[in-house]
């Protein structure tokens, strides 16, 4: 089927309370698992291509192409998102291969220059019919306000979405990228003041390192879309570690990563759960 808008998608799920999964994708087996993982839960999916995945490949045009492919064959909707853009130029090409959501990451600009470049993605994007995802201040594990003790202002939060016009915003209350565990403190009291006051889906980055009741509490308290990456990848690589460890001689890729690959997908389906217990492909 053909990429699906993520506007109606996440604003769905607001109004009805539940998360929407948002997995990133480096390699072409961690795009068939995040498709195959949506298809078991019959949920649907948004799946992310950071620009630093772009950077490890050399281009954006490779994996896009893929992850395009896996998108239209999926018997779910799927969204093909761009993570944490810094690049402005990377957007545009993004919007040109068919990408129907990107997050433009102007959070290392001071506050005028990353509302008025925000602004202006905002017109190129929307013109293309494509939604931008930003965020107020930077995420946790970039050394910005996702370190510790640091919190996104409800009335910030406010006056960035309608000074920009985003559709979705990245908002730090008390999660950080790249946990590899999972014990992060969300304030969820937070999350319901800023989305009492933001009239836009919230994002909830980070999310590896938040356990499955938080998770659930968290979108239960006002967060929408909901990003793990970390998690997955360390479900990906435990099985390529097993099975190379119990097997030395293993030489075939195929033997360990498709292993690996159906592990990442059965993960998805269960944190689909978590994020929806009414998914209609799982069981109750």
């Amino acid at each position: 089927m053909p990429l699906a808008d993520p506007r109606p998608i996440l604003a769905a799920a607001r109004t009805s309370g539940y998360g929407v999964g948002a997995f990133n994708t480096t390699l072409l087996e961690h795009g068939e698992a995040l498709v195959a993982g949506a298809e078991a839960a019959q949920a649907p999916l948004i799946m992310q291509i950071s620009e630093n995945a772009v950077r490890y490949h050399g281009s954006l045009r490779p994996l896009a192409q893929a992850c395009l492919a896996l998108a239209e064959a999926a018997t779910v909707p799927v969204v093909l998102h761009l993570d944490h853009a810094e690049d402005v130029e990377l957007v545009r090409e993004a919007v040109r291969l068919g990408f129907t959501s990107v997050m433009y990451d102007g959070s290392k600009l001071d506050d005028a220059r990353n509302r008025a470049v925000t602004r202006e993605v905002v017109a190129f994007c929307h013109a293309a019919g494509v939604a931008v995802e930003a965020e107020l201040g930077e995420v946790g594990g970039k050394d910005g306000v996702h370190a510790p003790g640091v919190r996104t202002d409800p009335g910030d939060a406010e006056r960035f979405v309608a000074d920009t016009g985003v559709d979705c915003l990245a908002v730090a209350v008390g999660t950080s990228h790249a946990m590899a565990t999972r014990d992060a403190v969300v304030d969820l009291e937070l999350v319901a003041a800023i989305a009492a006051r933001v009239a836009v889906p919230l994002v909830l980055h980070g999310s590896s390192g938040v356990d499955d009741a938080t998770l659930a509490r968290v979108v239960t308290s006002g967060m929408t879309k909901v990003n793990i990456a970390t998690h997955l990848n360390k479900c990906f690589t435990a099985v390529v570690r097993d099975r190379l460890g119990a097997d030395p001689s293993v030489m075939d890729a195929r033997k360990y990563v498709a292993p690996a690959r159906a592990a990442m997908a059965g993960e998805v389906t269960r944190l689909i759960r978590v994020l929806n217990p009414q998914a209609p492909g799982v069981a109750a």
